[in-house]
């Protein structure tokens, strides 16, 4: 990459949740339940959104429509997993803008590997060995076979936001992701440590269908976190608010 290059790129970056999927419906009601295994709908590729999730949807995109439109993404790029893209598509067409939805596999959902669909009682249980690996490690580097750790999925965005810097000066992009994405943008762009952002995970929870924006008004530097996790359009508009986490337990012990 050029040095011309990297002076100008995107000024602004709003990252939003997907709405309730009825794999996070799932998730919750097999927790509750004690049970081993979630009792997904389809592949976790294909999962689509609940109907709170879809009125979530709908929430996020009236409140795009309030942003005056000298201010508005240029660029809307979401997760090719059904309920991201979806969630993407309701809300820019609520908004009424004329952008068209690009997908980026790199902004998928963490792989689980072996661990897809299982509960926390299903792992202790199916495989005790990965759990203690899990324990030992922590969250952020532990890799479950045939699945990625949080440090994979930071390889992946990294590169994303090269090209951010590559779009020229002025742009604005909304990704539409997942909540362990979320977090790693900005355990990336804050230059966090690993203590950090295990700290962020383990006492907040990234809402379904809310909104987190980093800006940089030069273009080019570091970005600076102007709101995270934000909801309060869900709840002016009378939607619920969900709240589908991954397990707290995320240091190493």
């Amino acid at each position: 990459m050029t040095q011309a290059v990297r002076e100008a790129g995107a000024v602004e970056l709003i990252l939003i949740r997907h709405g309730q999927s009825e794999g996070n419906v799932a998730a919750s009601e097999a927790q509750q339940a004690g049970v081993e295994v979630i009792d997904v709908p389809a592949r976790d590729a294909d999962v689509t959104l609940s109907t709170t999730g879809q009125d979530q949807a709908v929430a996020v995109g009236k409140a795009l429509a309030a942003i005056p439109e000298d201010r508005r993404p240029d660029a809307v790029v979401s997760s090719p997993y059904a309920r991201a893209h979806q969630t993407a598509e309701i809300a820019v067409e609520t908004a009424g803008w004329p952008v068209r939805v690009r997908v980026d596999e790199r902004l998928r959902d963490r792989e689980l590997g072996i661990l897809d669909m299982l509960t926390w009682q299903g792992v202790e249980r199916r495989f005790p060995e990965e759990a203690e690996r899990r324990r030992w490690l922590g969250k952020f580097y532990y890799r479950p076979p045939g699945g990625e750790s949080w440090t994979d999925v930071a390889l992946r965005l990294r590169s994303v936001l090269d090209e951010l810097n590559g779009l020229g000066m002025g742009h604005r992009v909304m990704v539409v992701c997942h909540d362990a994405v979320i977090l790693i943008f900005r355990y990336i762009l804050e230059g966090m440590t690993e203590r950090e952002i295990l700290d962020l995970a383990a006492g907040t929870a990234v809402l379904n269908g809310s909104i987190t924006r980093f800006v940089r008004p030069e273009g080019k530097g570091p970005w600076t976190l102007e709101e995270f996790n934000q909801a309060d359009h869900l709840r002016e508009q009378g939607v619920e608010v969900t709240e589908h986490a991954g397990d707290a337990s995320v240091h190493p012990q």
